[in-house]
């Protein structure tokens, strides 16, 4: 997925993140282990495994201690990566010694702690070191399925017996999880589930065979330089072969699900039990991701029947979470996401494919928190008046009239993991002008429970005044943005000014929360020097302003987008004389490393200094799910892969151009700077190059990388766009 990168901050964004992140967040995995009551969680907290009351953080009480954690002959305790619980709380699953698969560290090695025999042992033995990936009790807490090597293992904990449930398992043939792609633009890794009862397990199965390797060549790890092979569809390769199968957890055959239509070019995002041992519930889309069946499959005989299907002229999302299905009615009916009406909204789906709007009105859901049927109640995040800023809102389950919980005082980002009972949540509150603030509070009156200190460490930093504002464009769009102003600003003289942009459908620059206005890689004070830092954000971004607004980027990107960020910038030189029209710089990361080079390239009269950071220079080089998803198919569509990627409009290059790119980049290959490079020497463009030996789409590996960053960007940004009044 062409983020919006930087993901790894210094400065204010670290404690941010510090701050912010606690307990209620997670990548992946079991997240927030919620006690059976719903008032307390559990967490790893020095050395120790630890369960605390919500309402009051001095309750403490240590379920496993670390003298408990300290395997026989060892003197220190296991480093406690992340940990699950059986369901009758007598074992605790811990996840250790963890290494990337890619993005996250999703293998490593399982532990059990039986609290009743008080014994600690680890699983998989005779596997080989940091193998295991998503480790889960069996329903009665007697097993734990896994997966090693891409095959699918059961192992009984009172005999520690390991059964192989799959054995055709190898580098290209993946069983229980996913290859890069699934992962990287479908959020797909851990790929098995158990059955309600025990007795089976479903898992998905990639064919991987047919992919291309992209060869990535290390030359400084040895003295003769090697290669690392990175199976990668680029756009018009087909994507990996997927089925999904049910197998007895004793082992046996796997019974093939009989999803109708071609394996390879249809995906399976998603896929849970269909709140029974029975059944399979499935999300398939098509190769072009603009129709979505949900299917029912027969968990015996493979059978299969379509329940609901969509279609868009655009693309279809597939279901947010990755992981779980949201029945309610003992099993009836679920919950699900649509854009059909033209909004975000949440609907009811039964069994036989009828539906209910949930929500209603012109207002996008943001994203669905809590189902709590027996409290009658939906949580969910939305924002109606200011797509810069988020908070929590309830609907009855009935349907009806959405009603906000966050206080109206409280203007800005909430965030929030609600307990099953839903009568808390671990919240998160931060603003541009408010720093941020992790509490308990009460549902659905949103009264504090606990919690809510600022860190005397952040009391001491000093906030960038950011302003926001809504500029219209001669097109007539209007977007929204924000601008971080010079200190002592004199609205009689002239400053610089920076353009941060990102511009796809990932993620969004224009957000009222703590940290906008920030710029890690700028070594010093930005306003203090006398720039003037913006952000303006068009067409395409995924913010709450409806589907028109998200889905008039397709076949678009690097077109509209583009478009949409030159004529604000151009609205705002012209309201603004003190923007001083002869500085306009702009920069961006991957998805925003290509959006300024289209800028630059398109919008030269506009934009004179450009520094682009991984950057994809051609469409046609990204990976098949992501590209496609929002340009086409080739061969049909080709032409708006080629007509508006960067590439096409080198040769229109006329102000200053830093390229940065890591060479070890797997996401977007160093091969685009390359093509970049090739095309600027074909029409005698002068620019400068960074290449970041063996780092990937983070460029953060290495010792001193992230201060050579920095440096060089702002050493180059201060001789190209020189800071200061005039």
């Amino acid at each position: 997925m062409l983020r919006n990168f930087p993901r790894k901050v210094a400065g204010a964004a670290v404690l941010f993140q510090l701050i912010l992140l606690g307990p209620a967040s997670a990548q992946f995995g079991p997240g927030t282990q919620w006690t059976k009551d719903g008032y307390g969680y559990m967490q790893a907290d020095k050395d120790e495994i630890v369960q605390l009351d919500a309402r009051d953080a001095s309750k403490r009480v240590v379920l496993v201690s670390k003298a408990q954690l300290t395997p026989q002959g060892q003197s220190a305790p296991l480093e406690v990566r992340r940990f699950s619980l059986s369901e009758d709380g007598q074992k605790v699953l811990i996840h250790t010694n963890t290494k990337k698969v890619w993005r996250y560290d999703t293998r490593g090695d399982y532990w059990v702690y039986d609290t009743a025999a008080k014994t600690l042992k680890q699983l998989g033995q005779g596997r080989p070191a940091s193998s295991l990936m998503f480790a889960k009790f069996s329903p009665d807490g007697k097993h734990v399925a896994y997966v090693s090597e891409h095959n699918l293992y059961v192992e009984d904990l009172a005999t520690n017996t390991v059964k192989p449930l799959t054995t055709d398992g190898t580098t290209s043939l993946i069983n229980g999880t996913f290859d890069w792609v699934y992962e990287e633009e479908l959020d797909a890794r851990d790929g098995f589930r158990w059955s309600p009862n025990g007795q089976s397990l479903a898992y998905w199965q990639l064919d991987a065979a047919k992919t291309k390797n992209y060869l990535m060549l290390n030359t400084t790890d040895q003295l003769y330089p090697f290669t690392v092979p990175v199976e990668y569809p680029v756009v018009g390769e087909d994507p990996s072969r997927a089925r999904i199968g049910v197998v007895p957890a004793q082992g046996g055959a796997t019974t093939w699900m009989k999803i109708p239509g071609d394996a390879v070019q249809n995906y399976l995002p998603r896929m849970e039990w269909a709140n029974n041992s029975t059944e399979l519930i499935v999300q398939q889309l098509n190769r072009r991701q603009n129709e979505s069946k949900i299917l029912l499959a027969n968990a015996a005989s493979g059978e299969v029947k379509p329940l609901y299907s969509e279609t868009d002229k655009a693309w279809i999302d597939a279901k947010n979470e990755a992981v779980g299905w949201d029945w309610i009615e003992g099993g009836k009916r679920f919950v699900w996401l649509s854009e059909k009406d033209g909004w975000r909204h949440i609907y009811a789906i039964d069994r036989k494919g009828q539906e209910k709007l949930l929500t209603k009105g012109d207002y996008d859901v943001i994203s669905l928190n809590l189902v709590d049927e027996k409290n009658g109640t939906i949580y969910f995040m939305a924002s109606p008046q200011n797509a810069t800023q988020t908070y929590l809102y309830k609907v009855p389950m009935k349907g009806g009239k959405a009603e906000r919980v966050s206080p109206k005082e409280l203007a800005g980002s909430h965030s929030y993991d609600i307990s099953p009972n839903g009568k808390l949540a671990l919240h998160n509150f931060s603003s541009t002008a408010a720093y941020p603030v992790a509490d308990v509070v009460s549902l659905p009156d949103h009264k504090r429970l606990s919690g809510g200190e600022i860190p005397e460490r952040a009391k001491s930093l000093k906030l960038p005044k950011t302003e926001f504002f809504q500029v219209k464009t001669e097109d007539g769009i209007t977007m929204d943005g924000w601008m971080v102003k010079p200190a002592n600003f004199d609205p009689s003289k002239k400053y610089p000014i920076v353009f941060y942009v990102y511009g796809e459908p990932a993620s969004q620059t224009v957000v009222d929360r703590f940290g906008t206005g920030f710029n890690r890689l700028y070594a010093g004070n930005m306003a203090e020097d006398g720039y003037i830092y913006a952000s303006v954000e068009g067409r395409g971004a995924p913010a709450p302003k409806g589907r028109e607004w998200r889905k008039s980027i397709y076949h678009n990107i690097g077109k509209i987008n583009i478009r949409d960020q030159a004529m604000a910038a151009k609205q705002l030189l012209k309201q603004n004389a003190f923007i001083d029209t002869s500085r306009v710089a702009v920069w961006g990361w991957s998805g925003g490393g290509s959006s300024t080079l289209n800028l630059l390239f398109q919008y030269p009269q506009i934009y004179k200094t450009g520094i682009s950071i991984a950057a994809v220079d051609n469409q046609l080089n990204y990976d098949n799910i992501y590209q496609e998803r929002y340009m086409g198919l080739l061969p049909e569509d080709k032409h708006y892969f080629v007509e508006n990627s960067p590439l096409n409009y080198a040769k229109n290059l006329r102000g200053n151009l830093l390229l940065i790119h890591g060479t070890g980049d797997d996401n977007v290959h160093y091969n685009n700077a390359e093509q970049m490079i090739n095309e600027l020497v074909k029409y005698n463009k002068p620019f400068q190059m960074m290449a970041y030996p063996n780092r990937t789409h983070s460029i953060s590996e290495g010792e001193g990388t992230s201060r050579h960053l920095a440096t060089t960007f702002t050493q180059y940004l201060k001789e190209h766009c020189p800071p200061g009044a005039r």
